[in-house]
């Protein structure tokens, strides 16, 4: 749908051109008027050349006079084919109708590129026409709509737009554009092609996701939303309990967490919709009805020392084994990893393990014996990556090879960057870090070492796949 939404304004032709039956139409009176003039002409000009023909240069004044109207007779019938029985181009030709807006090229076409893409959301009133204007508008400064969805509210609709903008056009201006036209509190974003995806067809992709892997939740409702901070709230920390429905306040919405707890979802820069609210809500309960669940493809790899081991997700049910692997690993090991007391490490593998919180990769030896773990969580709007590797199977590859896929999920999760909290002394997630080849951050604090990785900007997901079961771990 594009926004070149005109009024075709109609020419009035001349009437030697109108026709009847594809036939011109004539009229003997105009011809008998033509017929009068043109002998009245003739008799003027005949008294004008005996008055100027008799006089001493008589001869030359006609010469001129002649070749003087001869010129004018010319330059006249080249104005007239030009700008009066030429044809009109395009679709106007058969009507005579003026080229609407949308028979030029829409502003990226006129402009020889390819435009800005822009996600826009605006009031207008809940009346007839509102939403006319608002697209005339955009039509005036060559601004195509290619999506369009409305979020009815009480007192007026939400229109959200997804506009191709010519170059030159800035947002504040867009902003301008549209409040002139009746709408109000304007929220305007750059966009990308990932959202050039209908509507339907986006929502029914998240919610495939989700019912193939609860760590989708959060990522899917992210998608789903914008920009916004998602978190998991476990039972009993605290606050009014959530209805079977959920709460919709503003900028914020609190919905029953599957398996228990409060999911809350906070957009400051822009209220949500009641149709967000539903769709969300939807979502949610699509992901309770089918309980915990991840894929459970896998990956065998060989270790530079000649070691086969197998890389996959692991959840909840492999809280047995994880505690074993806890139970072979050194203090020291348990307190870089955790930062606390040892003796509390067990308890934090339900958190961790839960694809609620994100994602869990495991090496696992031929054996079955767990050797690593590496945790993908998901923290508001950033996400924290955190290794574990038993100590006979340190400095052997094992968590680079973790790091690596889970930095790989997270760029395919649109993910901006990752951080890890360890210490100074930790050297081996230092050179993780660093092996990954990415630009990084430093903060130190206490004793502790943030380090956060910038990631670059994900592929589609189409082209993850073709990368191999490693990406769908």
């Amino acid at each position: 749908m594009t926004a070149d939404i005109s009024r075709t304004n109609r020419k009035s032709t001349p009437s030697a051109l109108r026709t009847r039956h594809g036939r011109p139409v004539h009229h003997w009176r105009r011809d008998l008027v033509e017929l009068a003039a043109l002998f009245t002409a003739v008799t003027v000009a005949d008294a004008v050349a005996n008055l100027i023909g008799h006089g001493p240069d008589g001869p030359a004044l006609l010469l001129i006079s002649a070749l003087a109207l001869a010129a004018t007779a010319g330059f006249h019938t080249w104005w007239a084919r030009r700008h009066v029985h030429a044809p009109p181009t395009g679709e106007a030709g058969d009507t005579g109708a003026r080229p609407s807006a949308s028979a030029h090229p829409a502003g990226p076409s006129a402009q020889g590129g390819p435009g800005a893409l822009w996600r826009m959301r605006t009031t207008v009133r809940d009346e007839p026409g509102s939403l006319a204007a608002l697209c005339t508008a955009l039509a005036t400064h060559r601004v195509d709509i290619l999506s369009l969805q409305t979020h009815p509210l009480a007192d007026g609709t939400v229109d959200e737009f997804l506009l191709r903008a010519p170059d030159s056009l800035a947002a504040a201006e867009l902003t301008r554009v549209i409040a002139e036209s009746g709408g109000s509190s304007t929220w305007i974003e750059r966009a990308d092609a990932h959202d050039l995806v209908d509507a339907p067809t986006r929502v029914l992709g998240l919610a495939t996701r989700t019912a193939l892997d609860a760590a989708e939740l959060p990522l899917a409702l992210r998608q789903l939303l914008g920009r916004c901070t998602i978190r998991s709230l476990p039972a009993g920390t605290g606050g009014e309990p959530v209805p079977a429905e959920g709460v919709l306040e503003d900028t914020v919405l609190r919905l029953r967490a599957p398996g228990g707890g409060v999911l809350s979802v906070e957009r400051p820069y822009l209220p949500f919709t009641p149709t967000e609210f539903a769709r969300a809500r939807a979502l949610v309960e699509l992901d309770s009805r089918l309980g915990p669940r991840i894929p459970r493809a896998h990956d065998v790899l060989t270790l530079p020392e000649g070691n086969a081991i197998t890389v996959r997700r692991v959840d909840t049910g492999d809280l047995d084994a994880a505690r074993a692997m806890h139970e072979r690993c050194s203090d020291r090991t348990l307190e870089l990893r955790y930062h606390g007391p040892v003796r509390d490490a067990d308890r934090y593998l339900n958190h961790l393990l839960s694809p609620r919180f994100g994602r869990t990769l495991a090496a696992q030896t031929a054996s079955g014996r767990l050797v690593g773990l590496g945790h993908l969580l998901w923290d508001g709007e950033e996400t924290e990556v955190a290794l574990l590797v038993e100590d006979d199977w340190q400095r052997r590859g094992v968590g680079t090879e973790l790091l690596e896929r889970l930095v790989r999920m997270a760029a395919e999760a649109g993910c901006a960057s990752v951080y890890a909290v360890t210490r100074s002394a930790n050297t081996g997630m230092v050179a993780a870090m660093r092996g990954l080849g990415l630009p990084l951050d430093y903060q130190v604090e206490e004793g502790t070492l943030v380090i956060t990785a910038r990631l670059a900007p994900a592929r589609s997901r189409t082209a993850e796949k073709s990368d191999g079961e490693q990406l769908r771990l």
